[in-house]
């Protein structure tokens, strides 16, 4: 029972008084008492959203949580959010979030840094009233870097992947939106730049709390949310919207009704709706590969081949693929594929070929590759591995186009080992993640299968040892390509 004293204070306490008390410790109720035109419950995927994004701050023991929306959603608006009540719960916290370019890094600096100045104005509950001990330092309220009153480090540092981060450690690291446009989706070299900016600059930057959380719109597989997902996997959470689900519900029609999604989809290319409504990556539309076949049990077949692309320039791979004919079919059985330097990759080639027993091994003598054929054929011969026939062969031919040009019976005729995508994981990613259109950063692995089409599919039947031929035909078979 409630007692006359106790029920004179609740009468004191207002709803804004409790407004502000529930805007203090739940992310959404902060949102929504800041915002109360956009954080409606209505929208209940923004309730889902502020509701799970603290779960995992304050609850999950997993580094990484990766948030795909459409655009205009509030995805960028909740990262703001997000920094500032962060900064309210506890002002030791140091916050680093990154933009796509300096100039966007600027524009969320000053929404966070705007949103904890504003001044107490009438009955509308600001940051103040919420988290009234959370002031940006007198005088030290910079575009992108700013400390909180009471604190000797800087608490906040708004970046980008041609920013700086030098100096600065933090709690929290929130990746907001990184890729531009579809030209940097199509553009492997872009996207690896950016993985590359990500693991060896930002994640040395995180200590204390360790979250990282990455905002963002899908673009390609091999996008930061893509080789998040596929690299830490086991310490990872995922939230996930869709602009319209597989029964034509829209995810908030009145930031986005079917009507104009439609309008959308007419006037826009398809892979690019795909990937920014409905989180489907571009370039898996834009693959040359769909899917291989596989094999789990290997077919006895008597002629082992090998087919090995040398590093053209330090960024090239050198690829080597041991593998068999069997009822003219290809089955890949072992391979290298390395951006080792020579001294390396020299030794590891003559032990592939040995490892599987090769009898008729190819190695293309363009740029280097004449000298490193007679290298590996010494260390061959010096470990007792008489049996491996080292050839040097020119390739002449547009790489391109025999690449665009196999690509059809590669997928028909090529079988990989079950377990490939593990076994060899930058042979899969260079095969799987290269485009029909835009730039590849790496053709080494994609030029190999071609250049084992060319000498398999290109070849007499006669020529090529299968279960038929070795039916009727006992003999010496000649050396074939």
């Amino acid at each position: 029972m409630i007692s006359s004293h106790d029920q004179v204070i609740l009468d004191k306490i207002s709803e804004r008084d409790i407004d502000i008390a529930m805007a203090g410790k739940n992310l959404w109720h902060f949102c929504n008492t800041l915002y109360p035109t956009f954080y409606t419950t209505e929208r209940t995927y923004l309730v889902d959203l502020c509701d799970r994004i603290e779960h995992f701050i304050e609850h999950s023991d997993k580094r990484f949580l990766v948030i795909n929306a459409p655009p205009r959603h509030g995805k960028s608006l909740t990262a703001q959010c997000l920094t500032a009540w962060l900064f309210g719960k506890n002002p030791r916290y140091r916050v680093m979030t990154a933009s796509y370019n300096e100039e966007v890094a600027s524009v969320f600096s000053r929404s966070v840094r705007d949103t904890i100045s504003t001044e107490p104005m009438g009955e509308r509950i600001v940051y103040r009233d919420i988290f009234p001990k959370s002031k940006i330092k007198y005088g030290d309220a910079a575009a992108k870097r700013w400390k909180l009153e009471k604190q000797t480090q800087y608490a906040y540092l708004a970046t980008s992947p041609n920013g700086t981060a030098t100096g600065f450690g933090c709690d929290f690291l929130i990746c907001d939106d990184l890729i531009k446009n579809a030209e940097e989706a199509y553009n492997e070299m872009a996207l690896d730049a950016t993985w590359s900016w990500f693991t060896n600059t930002m994640l040395s930057r995180l200590e204390g709390e360790r979250k990282t959380i990455i905002i963002m719109t899908r673009w390609a597989d091999g996008d930061l949310a893509g080789r998040v997902l596929a690299s830490y996997e086991d310490e990872l959470e995922v939230i996930t919207y869709k602009a319209q689900d597989e029964h034509g519900r829209m995810l908030c029609a009145d930031i986005l009704d079917a009507r104009s999604f439609d309008m959308i989809k007419q006037e826009m290319n398809p892979d690019i709706v795909e990937a920014n409504y409905n989180q489907a990556p571009i370039d898996v539309k834009g693959r040359l590969y769909e899917k291989f076949k596989v094999w789990e049990e290997q077919p006895k077949m008597p002629v082992i081949y090998a087919y090995t692309d040398t590093a053209d320039t330090g960024t090239d791979f050198l690829v080597s693929v041991v593998y068999g004919v069997y009822n003219h079919e290809v089955y890949i059985l072992d391979l290298i594929c390395t951006d080792e330097p020579m001294e390396v990759t020299e030794p590891a080639t003559a032990k592939l070929f040995t490892r599987n027993g090769v009898h008729k091994a190819i190695i293309e003598s363009n740029n280097g590759g004449r000298g490193f054929a007679r290298n590996v054929t010494r260390l061959l011969q010096d470990d007792g591995n008489y049996k491996t026939q080292v050839k040097d062969e020119p390739q002449t031919h547009n790489k391109e186009s025999r690449i665009l040009a196999s690509s059809a019976w590669v997928q028909n005729h090529v079988y990989m080992p079950l377990n490939w995508k593990t076994k060899y994981p930058e042979f899969y990613r260079q095969v799987m993640n290269y485009q029909r259109k835009g730039k590849n950063a790496h053709d080494d692995a994609v030029d190999v299968l071609a250049a084992i089409y060319e000498n398999v599919a290109n070849k007499p039947q006669s020529k090529i040892y299968t279960d038929d031929t070795l039916k009727n035909k006992r003999r010496r078979q000649p050396f074939t390509r």
